[in-house]
């Protein structure tokens, strides 16, 4: 069964979708969306209509007032329906836009009321009802005239003989001057020809309905879902508390580096060297190997720092650019890399740690999980925006799965306007490719030059 229908899947699809438009549910969905428009429009236009009518009146006395506020407030209640209804026939996914909530510091009725009478979503709300109405009935009968006319048409040929045998004419009047005189639509080629008129129009009917819908859907999006400053804001909130959680848990690496790594080397260090203290009358060489022991130690511990003073922040990487940088950090990778770096200057230093750790992730990655034998990395600018890409020939088949180092990387990236894109088929490499937006030195975090 599951091989029979999976033939079946395959040979409709081989069907051109212009043909297959008229079977396809999401068509009726969307004439379905359309019929239902209509009663709904009316309601929400008398209701908007009725309530800014009455409130705008009633503005003289206090009561115009309340009157407005709940007439928004309702008009919110009307765009949950409305997106609902998007969403369970169109299949558009619109986020509810922000309660509204009165200002810090302020509560209490009145409050809310001012801050119901301030919020431009609530109006939009209200504008949404009344520009609906006009397109919500150009829509339904256009679709219901182009539907009906082409399903007529096309089964002409099944109730052309009932029809002429009830009325005891020949066939469809198309036209007559009431003195038996008439055209008939009765031959088997005018039936055949009607039928074809009929099955062209259910052929264009469910993109003339998909056009309308597609109106239908930019109202819903622009007027019934959140503002750009709303997500804007809703971004930039999940962009922080990315970086609040990404830089604690660079600051607990720090501290189990420095507890597990330098700390505990430099305690066992102070303790040889005491003992040598101890041993430096009693027995001499035995202290002198104590001490030379230390001194590796002491090696060791230095080393250690290094490496985590460049995990913080390498100074080659402030000193001589990120070319350079890439370059050393290239040459800890197990595999060869070739470096290349085409910036016409410098960008902020921000921008620049974000690369260099983004290129040292991917790197380490390669060196871990890749098997690769060569790799590359490319970082150029374009207009905006600095571009970075590393590709190698390894076993591919990664992924920014939930919860994998290339998805945590990918939010750290987008909490300042990046990107990141893999592009990883199995055995045949990956390349990795990483956005990041330009900013100069010399500018400010709103891209003002100071000074």
């Amino acid at each position: 069964m599951a091989t029979a229908y999976g033939q079946e899947t395959t040979a409709a699809h081989r069907v051109p979708v212009a043909l297959r438009a008229p079977l396809m549910g999401r068509s009726w969905r969307e004439f379905l969306y359309l019929l239902l428009n209509l009663p709904f429009a009316v309601v929400t236009f008398v209701y908007a209509i009725a309530t800014v009518s009455v409130g705008a009146g009633l503005l003289i006395t206090f009561l115009g007032v309340p009157v407005l506020a709940a007439g928004l407030a309702g008009a919110r209640g009307l765009g949950a329906v409305e997106r609902a209804r998007a969403r369970g026939l169109l299949g558009l996914v619109v986020s509810a836009p922000e309660p509204v909530r009165p200002r810090k510091g302020r509560s209490g009725p009145l409050a809310y009321m001012t801050a119901q009478l301030a919020s431009g979503t609530s109006w939009r709300h209200v504008l949404y009802c009344v520009l609906h109405f006009p397109w919500a009935v150009f829509g339904f009968c256009v679709s219901l005239t182009l539907w009906t006319t082409g399903l007529l048409l096309l089964l002409y040929p099944l109730y052309h003989w009932p029809v002429s045998h009830v009325t005891g004419q020949p066939g469809a009047q198309l036209y007559g001057d009431g003195e038996g005189h008439g055209i008939y639509v009765d031959t088997p080629f005018e039936i055949g020809a009607t039928a074809g008129l009929g099955l062209l129009v259910v052929l264009v009917a469910p993109w003339v309905v998909r056009g309308i819908t597609q109106v239908d859907r930019l109202m819903v999006a622009g007027l019934l879902g959140p503002s750009r400053l709303d997500t804007r804001v809703s971004e930039l909130e999940s962009d922080r508390g990315t970086v609040v959680d990404t830089a604690a848990a660079d600051l607990r690496r720090i501290e189990r580096d420095l507890h597990d790594g330098a700390q505990a080397r430099l305690v066992a260090l102070a303790m040889d060297l005491g003992l040598a203290k101890e041993k430096l009358l009693e027995d001499p060489d035995a202290a002198a190997r104590m001490v030379d022991e230390a001194h590796g130690e002491v090696k060791l511990a230095l080393r250690e720092l290094r490496d985590l003073a460049r995990g913080i922040h390498p100074a080659i990487l402030t000193d001589r650019g990120l070319g350079p940088a890439l370059s050393a950090l290239s040459a800890r990778c197990a595999a060869p890399v070739t470096v290349t770096v085409e910036l016409p200057r410098r960008p902020a230093a921000a921008l620049e740690g974000i690369a260099y750790f983004t290129v040292s992730e991917l790197l380490q990655n390669i060196s871990k999980h890749a098997r690769a034998t060569r790799a590359t990395v490319d970082v150029w600018r374009v207009e905006d925006r600095i571009m970075l890409q590393v590709a190698d020939d390894g076993r591919g088949g990664a992924t920014a799965a939930p919860g994998s180092g290339l998805a945590g990387l990918a939010e750290r990236l987008d909490a300042v306007d990046g990107v990141l894109v893999v592009d990883s088929p199995e055995g045949r490499g990956t390349t990795v490719t990483a956005e990041l937006p330009w900013r100069s030195p010399d500018a400010s975090p709103g891209g003002r030059r100071t000074g």
